[in-house]
């Protein structure tokens, strides 16, 4: 009997020691797990849920079984034509071999360390043979957008076409054929063959952002600096046209306008002087004699002002300087 006590003690303490050592394991969602017996791979686990072990002799190393991303540090890189510009990437990837992952890099930590060596030196050697315009778009759109200046609503229809004319930019730029897409897919295509070696799949490489360096960026606002200087001179130049233009119509107009009221005017002086002379005619006929010292006194306001001479009075122009009976 003691012996028996004796042997479900044994066969309990075993059993503890089993239960506490672990078994088992759970795989969650989205994991992988590597299976080790004294370093070497026994097995790998792709299936969530829970699994089995052999307590202390194997080990349960897990990885994540989804995609994963790189973002590498933004790299200053000279284009074919030595143009700086700071290339910042991403990329996506997985573990497709765990065997070869466990193997060659073991942590996550050192297929970071490898991708970055990979991925850094591809993205490198791709900008470095192609031209800035491959890097920077992606199609060809821009060379079908037509871009005109916001015109003036105060001027005529024909003078808007006139100014967008005179502010109309026909910059052609260069014809890409490979474009920020394709050295996308050019870098995949190099860096895959690299990375499979380590158990690691390359989904895609994403160029996130190109930032101009310093350099780059000062000789395009120089560029733009003095393609809106070129459209604010056609503005002056426009401005200078219409300031002309107005000038010589406000003469025009001016030169109308006083033509016409000398005109008017040289009408009403002609009534006036009409109507002048048949007053003076009916004064004449009721009084002849008033009729010509009127005119006679007139006539000496008019000639006589402002005289420094000695004029004699026998002439019969100056009858009525001296009155008398006869003369009125």
């Amino acid at each position: 009997m003691k012996k028996l006590v004796t042997i479900l003690v044994i066969a309990v303490v075993l059993a503890t020691i089993i239960v506490i050592s672990g078994p088992f394991y759970i795989l969650n969602e989205g994991e992988m797990a590597v299976i080790t017996r004294f370093g070497k791979i026994v097995a790998v686990d792709r299936n969530p849920g829970l699994g089995f072990k052999m307590p202390f002799i194997d080990n349960v190393v897990r990885y994540p079984d989804k995609l994963l991303s790189w973002d590498g540090d933004a790299q200053r890189i000279p284009t074919k034509e030595n143009q700086f510009i700071w290339v910042d990437a991403t990329a996506r990837w997985r573990i497709s071999d765990a065997e070869k992952f466990y193997m060659s890099v073991n942590t996550t930590n050192g297929a970071i360390a490898r991708l970055n060596d990979i991925l850094d030196s591809t993205i490198r050697t791709i900008i470095s043979e192609n031209y800035l315009n491959e890097a920077v778009r992606n199609s060809n759109v821009i060379n079908t957008i037509t871009v005109e200046e916001d015109t003036l609503q105060s001027v005529d229809i024909e003078s808007q076409d006139q100014l967008r004319d005179l502010t109309k930019t026909n910059t052609v730029q260069q014809e890409i054929k490979i474009g920020r897409e394709g050295l996308s897919n050019i870098m995949l295509e190099e860096a895959k063959p690299l990375t499979e070696v380590y158990g690691i799949e390359l989904e895609d490489i994403i160029i996130r952002q190109i930032r101009y360096s310093d350099d780059l960026t000062e000789s395009v606002y120089t560029r733009m600096i003095k393609e809106r200087n070129q459209i604010a001179e056609a503005y002056r130049a426009f401005g200078r046209g219409q300031l002309a233009t107005w000038q010589g119509k406000s003469e025009n107009d001016k030169m109308t306008i006083l033509s016409e009221a000398y005109s008017q005017s040289e009408k009403i002086k002609g009534e006036a002087d009409k109507q002048a002379s048949r007053i003076y005619s009916e004064a004449y006929s009721k009084n002849e004699e008033f009729f010509r010292l009127w005119t006679s006194l007139e006539s000496y306001k008019k000639t006589l002002v402002d005289k420094d001479m000695t004029i004699t009075t026998s002439s019969p122009y100056f009858n009525y300087f001296l009155f008398s009976d006869e003369t009125l």
